[in-house]
Parts: structure tokens; C-alpha cells; sequence
């Protein structure tokens, strides 16, 4: 259970739901949400932002000085996996509930649009963080800092983690929810194999001895008794810093209400393992057997969805399939020896 430094190779990866607009188009975005302000002039006013995976996203200067970011929604009628179902919807959501916690970093959201005459998809323009993106700047940080910054991101995901709420699963999906989480994990974990199998997805297990080896351990997660709000995907890249310190977290899109050991802290994605500064500052540094079976099924979960995403995105690059199956080789080896 170790942190894990993704890289510059998914900084650049391409995936065909990124639903990208010319400058006149988010013209007419901004001037819809801040009451006809124009552009700022020059092409700079309008940047792409190309980190992510799923959705387009700008960095958009306005003509009084202002400057926000854009995330734009693929078309609606674009192929994704089932629990990607409304996830700027649950987003949006999601990032106006924790602001209600001054000490989790999130930034405004300014406006959110659903109406779709001025563009084909949803979008949303919030504020834009101050600082810099922590895992572009990471590894040129001595590592006393890397360690305290690290411990606030634990801090930040356990605040995240202190919102409750009325069942298990996905806002944007009622299909996938489950009044106890052992019930809506197996929804979840059922809906991502039968994503991958109308790919003909290549787990490099079949679907049935995948599906026994998480029924085998299915008991461990009865022990999850309250919803907790989940980030998921809060890996460095998802973490701005400034003068030392956490300034900002993005990207709720995957939220859930699940088991906080969910979470990218707990996840052992490299091949260091161990405890990780993170780890500390959440305060969870011991695991029982059942919490590490719970962690190897979470981890399993992440690869077949890595997996998966590959079938729908048509990504330019093998990272993300071949990081999939180190998730998966490891955490099906232990789910079936325990």
C-alpha cells in the first residue's frame, strides 16, 4: 500500500470522449455563465488542458481579468462504462458538498450548465487554483517536504471521508447502489465485468473465476456498516501545492459513497509497498486480515476498470493496460491463496 507516481506518459494520453471546443464555442460558454463577459484577447485566453482521461478541460482568461477553468462533459450519446453514468453531474455535487468543510481544499464552482443550447454536452466553469500541480512538481521537492505535504493529503482525504450519506454506490447511478456496501460493491464489480464483456475485454482470467474470487471474499465487506463519502481517484496528479502546503483538490467526478479503504491512499501500486506518508497522515497504518482482503478487492476493482476503460477510450498508448495488469496479477493471486 504504497503511493504511486503515475508520470509524464499519462499526462498525455488521448481518449476519444474528450468532447474539445474551438475558441468561438467557449466564447459563448463564458458568456452564458458570467453574464455576457467576453474573452480576454489573444489565443492564450483560451488553454487546453490535456492531463486528463475523460473529459476536455480549458483554462479560460476573461476579458476583466478573470481566469477559471472549463470542464466539458463528452456528448451524451458517447459509449462509457456504467458507473461513469452522470459523473459531472455527481461531480458538481459532490465538490459543493465538501466545501461545506473549510478544511478540504476544493475549488468554486461557478456555474454548472445542463441545457445544452450553447454547447453539446455539460460543462461547468469553476475557480482556478492557485500553486502548482503536485506531481508535476514532486520529485524536485526535498523529501522532508514530499513527506509533509504527503501526510496533508491523508489529512485531507480522511475530512473528505468524514461526510456520511443515505446508501452505498453512485449518485449518477441507481443501478449500481446497494443498501449495504456488500451488496453495491458486487453491483459495481458485476457491471464492470459485463462492460468488459461486450468488448470481448481481455482480463487474462475468465469472467467466472474473476467473479468467484470476489464472492470468495465478499464476507469481509459486511463489516462496512456507514456510506462514506469517497474521492477514488485522488492520486498526486489530482493535488495542487503552494509555499509547502496542500492548495487545492479536483476532480470528484468518481465519487461514491463507499469504504473509505477505497481510496487511491490504500491502493499498492507500485512495487515499494509498505506505508506511505499518506497513509500516516490519515492515521490508518495497520490493516486486519479482513481489511486486507477488502484492500485486494478495491485493488482488483481499480484494475478491471483501467482495463476496461481501454475498450472505450481507444487510448494512443498501452500505460493504462499495462498498468491494469499489474494491479490485477498481484491482488488475484492473493484474493485466491487467502
Amino acid at each position: 500500500m504504497a503511493r504511486f507516481w503515475i508520470g509524464k506518459e499519462r499526462d498525455h494520453m488521448e481518449s476519444k470522449t474528450k468532447n474539445r471546443k474551438t475558441r468561438e464555442q467557449v466564447a459563448r460558454m463564458a458568456e452564458k455563465a458570467f453574464g455576457g463577459t467576453t474573452l480576454a484577447v489573444g489565443e492564450d485566453a483560451v488553454r487546453e488542458l490535456k492531463e486528463g482521461w475523460f473529459n476536455a478541460a480549458y483554462d479560460v482568461r476573461l476579458s476583466d481579468g478573470r481566469e477559471v477553468i472549463l470542464k466539458i462533459a463528452p456528448l451524451r450519446d458517447v459509449e462509457v462504462l456504467a458507473y461513469e453514468k452522470n459523473i459531472m453531474e455527481t461531480e458538481v455535487a459532490s465538490m459543493r458538498l465538501v466545501r461545506e468543510n473549510p478544511t478540504i481544499p476544493v475549488p468554486e464552482i461557478y456555474f454548472f450548465d445542463t441545457d445544452l443550447d450553447v454547447c453539446d454536452a455539460d460543462y461547468y466553469f469553476m475557480e482556478k487554483l492557485s500553486g502548482d500541480n503536485y506531481e508535476h512538481v514532486k520529485a524536485s521537492l526535498a523529501p522532508e517536504l514530499q513527506a509533509q505535504i504527503d501526510q496533508q493529503i491523508g489529512v485531507i482525504i480522511r475530512e473528505i471521508n468524514g461526510f456520511t450519506g443515505t446508501y452505498f454506490g453512485y449518485d449518477g447511478n441507481s443501478d449500481l447502489r446497494g443498501a449495504s456496501w456488500k451488496e453495491a460493491f458486487i453491483k459495481i464489480m458485476d457491471a464492470v465485468l459485463a462492460d468488459g464483456a461486450r468488448k470481448d475485454a481481455d482480463f487474462g482470467y475468465p469472467i467466472d473465476e474473476i467473479r468467484a474470487t470476489i464472492l470468495k471474499h465478499a464476507p469481509s465487506l459486511e463489516a462496512v456498516t456507514t456510506p462514506r463519502l469517497v474521492h477514488w481517484d485522488a492520486w498526486d496528479l489530482n493535488f495542487f501545492v503552494k509555499d509547502g502546503k496542500i492548495s487545492g483538490i479536483l476532480d470528484f467526478e468518481r465519487a461514491l459513497w463507499a469504504d473509505p479503504l477505497i481510496e487511491a491512499q490504500f491502493r499498492a501500486l507500485d512495487l515499494s509497498g509498505g506505508v506511505s506518508e499518506s497513509m500516516r497522515g490519515y492515521g490508518k497504518t495497520t490493516f486486519t486480515h479482513e481489511e486486507d482482503a477488502r484492500c485486494h478487492l478495491y485493488t482488483l476493482h481499480l484494475g478491471l476498470v483501467m482495463k476496461t476503460e481501454c475498450y472505450y477510450r481507444n487510448y494512443d498508448s498501452d500505460f493504462a493496460s499495462d498498468m491494469a495488469k499489474q494491479l490485477m496479477v498481484p491482488a488475484m493471486n492473493w484474493l485466491k491463496e487467502n
